[in-house]
C-alpha cells in the first residue's frame, strides 16, 4: 500500500513539474514579445523671405508665427516597424518623399513600404514642392532640388532616426470621438449654373459666399476624429497621432508663417495629458483626413469677422478635448500585430480636349484690356498647357497599414470626405482610418458624381486623374487591407 502510495505522489509531482515548465515557457514566449514606440519632432521652419503659398498669390513671408514640424511615431513589435511621418507644409512631391525613405531605409533598415510620409496641406508655409513656375507641370518631378527641399529631405530622415532612438516599452490603443461643429463642406450646388473658367457651366461653386443664391452643400463631411495613443509601461504618454478630415482652418495674415490648427492642436493635446518637460519629449501630431471638400466655413449662417488665429484656438482645443475625453476610456494593448502594403495604381492623366485648348491659346493672346468671363481664366489657360506636358498615365503609391485591429491607409490626393467614409465602411477592420496626401501630391480627388457637378475641385489640372479614379482607388486599398487580414 505504501508502495502505491509512493508511485501516485511522484506521479502528481511529475505532472506538476512539467506543468510548471511549460508555464514559464509559455511566459518566456509571451515576455519576448515587447511592443515599443517611440516620438521625435524636426524643426522644418523657412526663411523669412520665402514665398509663401496655399492660394493664387505668394506672400513673401515676412513674420514667424509658430515653427513648423514634421512629427514622427515609430512602432515596433518585434517582428516589425511602422514609421509615421506627418508634415506641416502644403504638399510633397513623391520624388521628395521617395528619396527621404530611401535614406530612413539605409541608415535604418526599414522598408520604405513601412514608412507613411504625409503633408498636412497647411497654407501658411513656404513650398518644398518646387518653385512657383513649375509647380504644376511634370517637371517638377525631374527638376533638381532648392536649398529648402535639401533642408526638408534631411530633417525629414533625421526625425525617423530620433523616432526609433527613442524607442521604449510601451503600450498603444486607439480611438475615435466626433467633432462635428467645424467641418463644413465648402461645395455648393447652386439655384443657377455659374460659369467656369473654361467657358463652361458648373451645377457647384466652392465657398460660394453668403450672398449667392445656393440650395444646399454637395456632400456630408466626415465629423470622426480618429486617434493613436502610446504610453510608456508606467503610464507615461509617449505620442498621440490624431487625423481629422479638415483644411487647414486659416485666419492666418498673408506674410505669417504657421503651422496652422495642426500644429496648436499638438501643443493642446500634450497640455491636456499633463506629458510637457519629458524625456524623451511628448510629440503630439495630427494628420489631415479626407478633406479635399471640407473647410472651417459655414456658408448656411452669416459672416463673424475673427481675430487672427482665433479660430485655430477654438478648432485645436475642441478637438483635443474631444480626443482626451475618449482617450481616457480606451483599451490599451501590451502587443498588437504590425503590417505593411504599398502597391502602386496606374491611372490616366486628364487632359483637356483640342477644343479647350483652343480657348485657352486665344485666352492667353488675349489683350489684357478685354474683361474675362471668369477672373481665373488667364490662370486655367496656362494650367490648361501644364496638364499636357504630363505623360498619358501616372503609376501612384497607395498605402496601408495595419496595427492590430486597426487599419490606416495612405492616398496621394486631397481626398473627398465621402471616399474616406466610403473606405471606413468597406474596411475589413474595426476600425479605419484614412491619411491623405500620403507619399506624394497629385491634386483632388473628386468622385466621378462630383465630377458630374462640376467645381474648382474638378476643373483641369486642379484635378489631375481620371474620374473614376477615387473608384479604383477604394478597389485596390481593400484588396490592400484583406490581404493584411489573410496574413493574420
Amino acid at each position: 500500500m505504501k508502495r502505491y502510495y509512493y508511485l501516485l505522489l511522484l506521479l502528481f509531482l511529475q505532472i506538476n513539474i512539467f506543468n510548471a515548465f511549460n508555464l514559464n515557457a509559455q511566459d518566456t514566449t509571451d515576455n519576448s514579445k515587447v511592443f515599443k514606440a517611440g516620438a521625435a519632432t524636426s524643426n522644418i521652419t523657412p526663411h523669412l523671405g520665402d514665398f509663401i503659398i496655399g492660394n493664387f498669390g505668394t506672400p513673401e513671408a515676412t513674420y514667424i508665427h509658430d515653427e513648423i514640424h514634421a512629427r514622427s511615431l515609430a512602432l515596433d513589435n518585434g517582428e516589425n516597424r511602422l514609421i509615421f511621418i506627418i508634415v506641416e507644409l502644403l504638399g510633397l512631391n513623391q520624388n521628395l518623399i521617395d528619396d527621404v525613405k530611401k535614406n530612413i531605409e539605409e541608415k535604418t533598415n526599414v522598408s520604405p513600404n513601412n514608412i507613411l510620409i504625409s503633408a498636412v496641406h497647411n497654407h501658411s508655409a513656404t513650398s518644398a514642392q518646387s518653385s512657383q513656375d513649375i509647380r504644376d507641370t511634370w517637371r517638377a518631378f525631374s527638376e533638381p532640388y532648392d536649398d529648402y527641399q535639401k533642408f526638408v529631405i534631411k530633417r525629414l530622415t533625421d526625425v525617423a532616426i530620433i523616432a526609433l532612438e527613442n524607442l521604449e516599452p510601451a503600450k498603444i490603443g486607439w480611438g475615435v470621438g466626433n467633432v462635428p461643429e467645424h467641418v463644413f463642406v465648402r461645395r455648393w450646388i447652386m439655384k443657377e449654373p455659374v460659369i467656369n473658367p473654361f467657358g463652361e457651366l458648373d451645377k457647384v461653386v466652392m465657398n460660394p459666399g453668403r450672398n449667392r443664391e445656393k440650395i444646399k452643400p454637395a456632400s456630408e463631411p466626415d465629423p470622426e476624429v480618429s486617434f493613436i495613443s502610446v504610453k510608456a509601461k508606467d503610464g507615461r504618454p509617449i505620442a498621440l497621432l490624431a487625423n481629422y478630415s479638415l483644411h487647414y482652418v486659416g485666419g492666418v495674415p498673408n506674410n505669417h508663417i504657421s503651422g496652422d490648427y495642426f500644429a496648436a492642436f499638438a501643443d493642446r493635446i500634450q497640455e491636456l495629458l499633463l506629458a510637457d518637460r519629458q524625456h524623451p519629449p511628448f510629440v503630439g501630431i495630427l494628420s489631415n483626413g479626407t478633406s479635399g471638400n471640407v473647410n472651417n466655413i459655414n456658408f448656411a449662417i452669416p459672416a463673424v469677422k475673427v481675430e487672427p488665429y482665433s479660430r485655430i484656438k477654438i478648432v485645436s482645443n475642441d478637438l483635443a478635448q474631444e480626443v482626451f475625453r475618449v482617450e481616457k476610456n480606451i483599451e490599451y494593448h501590451d502587443w498588437v500585430s504590425l503590417d505593411a502594403k504599398c502597391e502602386k495604381l496606374k491611372l490616366k492623366v486628364r487632359k483637356p480636349d483640342e477644343k479647350t485648348l483652343l480657348r485657352a491659346k486665344e485666352i492667353l493672346n488675349r489683350p489684357d484690356t478685354v474683361k474675362p468671363l471668369h477672373s481665373l481664366e488667364k490662370a486655367y489657360a496656362e494650367r490648361s498647357f501644364r496638364i499636357m506636358e504630363w505623360p498619358d498615365y501616372i503609376d501612384i503609391p497607395l498605402q496601408a497599414f495595419k496595427i492590430g485591429d486597426l487599419g490606416v491607409s495612405g492616398v496621394p490626393f486631397e481626398v473627398f470626405s465621402e471616399t474616406g467614409m466610403e473606405i471606413k465602411e468597406k474596411s475589413p477592420f474595426k476600425k479605419t482610418f484614412t491619411i491623405e496626401l500620403a507619399n506624394g501630391y497629385y491634386g483632388y480627388l473628386p468622385t466621378p458624381e462630383q465630377h458630374e457637378l462640376g467645381g474648382y475641385e474638378t476643373w483641369y489640372n486642379t484635378n489631375k486623374v481620371e474620374k473614376q479614379a477615387s473608384v479604383k482607388i477604394v478597389a485596390k486599398l481593400m484588396n490592400l487591407f484583406h490581404e493584411l487580414r489573410v496574413k493574420e
